[in-house]
């Protein structure tokens, strides 16, 4: 493809950063909040790297203002955050607490009057523990909980606020903390139990977006955030593209079945198409949960936007059967300190087999690397893997769109250094440095570059 052939990104494309409440706000019982399962995790020695907690975190909730003018300085046109369940109903249901809605009020007035997109999501992981201790995700009552917050949380708020996503990543709060046991509430269940609760967090999608699209004051537009597990060609062979195709959507059967419930079809056929696929329905056979029609009626709701957390993806090839063969990376890849390998090409391949799949337009809300950063003696934080990093990654998302894909925007992870759950304050996946034992922040020199991504709507790269 010549340079000439390749489109720019649309002209209302928006380029954004996101965070999570309880990787940002701190505050952890300040004005009536109420604990959540990672404040729970977070006293279980061993749990977390160091013995980190996200107590006091970036201390989001007491440096709102400076921050806002980071994300100026960033260049934000959008920003996605998600609001702490427990922070606005201490017990997860009943009595809502104001000063939690208030902190929320001044952070999207305060969005609006910098010009910045305010984008929320409803859950990003901070379950009440008071619900947890009701049986949480396990609980037939759980969707209905999820509705009764979200109706509080839209009546407030949708006047302002028109994007929405319901749930961060079903497939870590599930797979990583009902079933692997390294993530928050930290159980180690069956596998009945696990696709159990995944069926009541998709029954809560489905009662949010309900209540979303019938009470919204201004006409909402609606989407969720699920992992992006991503198989790419590794050639534009028709057979290795379509063989990388069939790989990222197949459900396998593996000699340790929890592993399957680490995909993308599982959670995104029953939002779109409303139906579990059949390749799990057949692996996880009497396992399944009690499924009624009218529960898959109820999780489909017509969605305005597919959202993809696209951070690595493996190789793949046709092999002579046709079968997709995975191509091992050569050895000394880059890798993220996290570990990942970087490969630019999940863009272009995660958000366009997404886009055929599911058929409607992709938001990429997530995509980033952690890097080993520090203020150096210059007082700047030089981070030069990052901006090569984007670079890369966001000319693919240009030839995903160059080759018919409909997407609308891309979230950088994250606008500032964060508590990264079980992994603390180890990884720096942020465009600001944050120093955890000052709280003093410093813009990285990727923030500028990103800033000039934003100004150009890309034409910059």
């Amino acid at each position: 493809m010549t340079t000439d052939a390749i489109k720019g990104f649309p002209k209302d494309f928006r380029w954004g950063a996101a965070t999570a409440s309880y990787q940002i706000e701190g505050a952890k019982d300040e004005d009536g909040k109420g604990p959540s399962v990672w404040d729970m995790v977070c006293r279980q020695p061993g749990f977390v790297w160091e013995g980190h907690t996200g107590d006091v975190a970036c201390d989001h909730y007491h440096r709102l203002e400076e921050d806002i003018q980071l994300m100026k300085a960033c260049g934000l046109r959008a920003y996605r955050f998600s609001l702490s369940w427990p922070r606005i109903i201490p017990d997860g249901n009943g009595t809502v607490n104001e000063a939690g809605l208030a902190f929320y009020d001044r952070l999207i007035d305060a969005l609006l009057e910098a010009d910045i997109e305010p984008w929320i999501t409803l859950f990003h992981w901070d379950y009440p523990y008071a619900l947890f201790c009701q049986g949480g995700w396990l609980n037939p009552r759980s969707p209905e909980w999820f509705e009764d917050y979200t109706r509080v949380v839209v009546k407030r708020y949708s006047d302002r606020v028109r994007h929405w996503f319901t749930l961060n990543e079903p497939q870590c709060f599930i797979g990583f903390g009902h079933d692997v046991g390294s993530h928050a509430p930290g159980l180690r269940l069956g596998l009945s139990e696990v696709l159990l609760a995944g069926h009541h967090t998709l029954l809560a999608h489905g009662r949010a977006a309900q209540i979303l699209r019938a009470e919204a004051r201004t006409p909402a537009q609606i989407g969720w955030a699920p992992v992006g597990c991503i198989t790419f060609p590794a050639t534009d062979r028709p057979e290795d593209v379509e063989a990388a195709r069939k790989e990222m959507f197949d459900i396998k059967a593996s000699s340790d079945p929890h592993n399957n419930v680490f995909n993308n079809t599982w959670w995104g056929d029953p939002v779109v198409f409303g139906r579990y696929p059949e390749d799990g329905l057949r692996i996880f056979g009497s396992a399944m949960p009690r499924v009624t029609e009218a529960d898959m009626q109820l999780i489909a709701q017509p969605l305005d936007f597919y959202g993809g957390n696209i951070y690595c993806g493996s190789t793949v090839r046709a092999g002579a059967d046709g079968e997709a063969e995975h191509v091992e990376t050569t050895p000394g890849h880059p890798l993220t300190l996290y570990g990942w390998k970087c490969k630019p090409e999940t863009l272009r391949w995660g958000v366009r087999f997404l886009y055929e799949r599911y058929n409607l337009p992709i938001v990429v809300t997530e995509n980033g690397i952690s890097c080993m950063d520090w203020v150096m003696e210059d007082g700047a934080v030089h981070d030069p893997q990052r901006i090569d990093y984007l670079s890369r990654h966001l000319k693919a998302l240009r030839q995903a769109i160059t080759e018919g894909a409909d997407v609308r925007g891309y979230f950088h992870w994250s606008l500032m250094d964060n508590f990264e759950w079980s992994e603390g304050y180890k990884q720096r996946f942020g465009l600001v440095h944050v120093d955890f034992g000052t709280l003093q922040r410093t813009p990285k020199d990727s923030a500028s570059w990103y800033a000039e991504v934003c100004r150009t709507n890309g034409a910059n790269l």
